[in-house]
């Protein structure tokens, strides 16, 4: 028997009428009852299995290039020169203390479709408020030494002063968020960026010829154990904005819920991987020149280890690399710094829009002085220190005491709560140096 159309009901007529797409094309969304952040949770319709594999994947590679930004570069070449092979042993702990975190922050954030700020604010009043000025304050600053390191790679590689070297840098990076479809080059251009990368220092890994035994012997049982390296490289690669990247980029897209749960951890494992591959494999591109007897030179000692390795090309590929690294940092500290700035229903034109603010003025800091802060520098990596422990305790707290309201009666597992409480003693440590660090900075 045929249904009489004209006993529909209500919200069967309103379901028929409601339109795929807003006026600027960008797809409807369907919005769930407010949470205890008091905030909708609106999610993206994604029109087929493609669009979610771009985003997940453009998430991942973004968190992953935040990761590896020129500081890390320089920080890689300093520490290999100071411990050789030893320094596997702090490259492989910075990997296991990234897996813990982010496998709650992908998780939790995933589930819940909330931002860390937001979930925050959920659990205390204006703790989420207080973290977005520790996120926002790091980010920039160090966003004005990204904009420097795309100065420096551009300087290697094409010889360009690295001042107007910066600023193209920053204007590539402005042209991203100004692009009508900002939130797809976004995710295509890290995962290219990304994989140049990869492969680069695959290749230059390669013909330095590295004792690749002794490096994964040592990063098991090491020789020497610096914890100021330790604590250095950890705070560089995990805190801060860097902590929040990819799991905000997949919530801000579309991607978030219980069901959705195996497509986040797996992209969490991925990015994980693809962070370490390039840790590895930078490390041992610098460790094979200096385990060969070179002597590196000057005040640039990666630049100098690639040349050493592969000649003048050897100097424009680390160019290359540099490069990549700054800008797709530059990309990542401004979406996440922003993402803790407005809420997702915000318009694009005004998210996009102080984005670009941010990069503009991280810009005109960096040109006006020539180089990144150095103190600002030691001062947001500090800040950084600190937003680990603190962010991570609103993660843990929201997954031990399984908050049905903020994870939609999701069952956190119990092994990743038991992982996730053992790195966070260990931020604690980290955030309890980093202030002795700062107190000896202005002492």
């Amino acid at each position: 028997m045929t249904p009489d159309p004209s006993r529909r009901s209500h919200r069967d007529r309103r379901r028929e009428h409601r339109p795929d797409h807003d006026h600027a094309g960008h797809p409807v969304t369907e919005s769930a009852p407010p949470t205890a952040a008091g905030d909708v949770v609106a999610k993206q319709r994604l029109p087929h299995t493609e669009s979610k594999r771009s985003i997940l994947l453009g998430a991942l590679f973004l968190m992953a290039t935040s990761a590896i930004g020129p500081g890390f570069i320089t920080q890689t070449a300093n520490f290999t020169v100071q411990l050789g092979a030893a320094f596997a042993f702090a490259i492989l702990l910075s990997i296991l203390v990234d897996i813990a975190v982010q496998l709650n922050v992908w998780r939790v954030i995933g589930v819940s479709g909330l931002r860390a700020n937001q979930l925050a604010g959920a659990l205390v009043p204006g703790l989420g408020a207080v973290l977005a000025v520790f996120v926002v304050f790091g980010g920039f600053v160090f966003n004005v030494g990204n904009v420097a390191g795309g100065g420096l790679g551009l300087n290697a590689l094409l010889g360009l002063d690295p001042t107007w070297g910066g600023i193209l840098t920053a204007a590539l990076a402005v042209a991203v968020f100004l692009s009508r479809k900002a939130g797809a080059a976004l995710d295509r251009i890290v995962v290219v960026l990304g994989v140049v990368m990869i492969l680069i220092t695959g290749y230059v890994a390669v013909v330095s010829n590295p004792p690749v035994g002794e490096a994964l012997r040592q990063s098991v049982a090491p020789d020497v154990i610096d914890m100021a390296v330790i604590i250095t490289l950890i705070g560089g690669t995990v805190g801060g904005y860097i902590t929040y990247a990819g799991a905000h980029r997949m919530v801000d897209a579309g991607v978030h819920g219980v069901e959705e749960v195996r497509s986040i951890s797996n992209a969490s494992v991925v990015s994980i991987v693809v962070t370490g591959i390039m840790r590895f494999l930078l490390f041992l591109a610098i460790l094979g020149v200096v385990a060969g007897g070179a002597q590196l030179a000057g005040g640039n000692l990666a630049a100098s280890a690639f040349q050493h390795a592969a000649g003048e090309v050897g100097l424009r590929l680390f160019g290359l690399i540099l490069w990549a690294a700054a800008i797709s940092s530059v990309i990542g500290a401004a979406y996440t710094s922003v993402s803790f700035m407005v809420p997702r229903t915000a318009r694009p034109l005004v998210r996009n829009g102080l984005t670009v603010a941010m990069i503009v003025v991280s810009t005109i800091v960096f040109a006006s002085l020539g180089t990144a802060p150095a103190n600002l520098l030691i001062i947001a990596g500090t800040v950084n220190g600190l937003i680990l422990p603190v962010g991570f305790t609103v993660i843990l707290v929201v997954a031990i005491f399984r908050r049905r309201d903020l994870l939609h009666g999701y069952r956190y597992p119990a092994w990743l709560i038991a992982v996730g409480v053992a790195v966070w003693a260990l931020t604690l440590w980290l955030g309890a140096n980093a202030v002795q660090s700062l107190g000896k900075l202005w002492g």
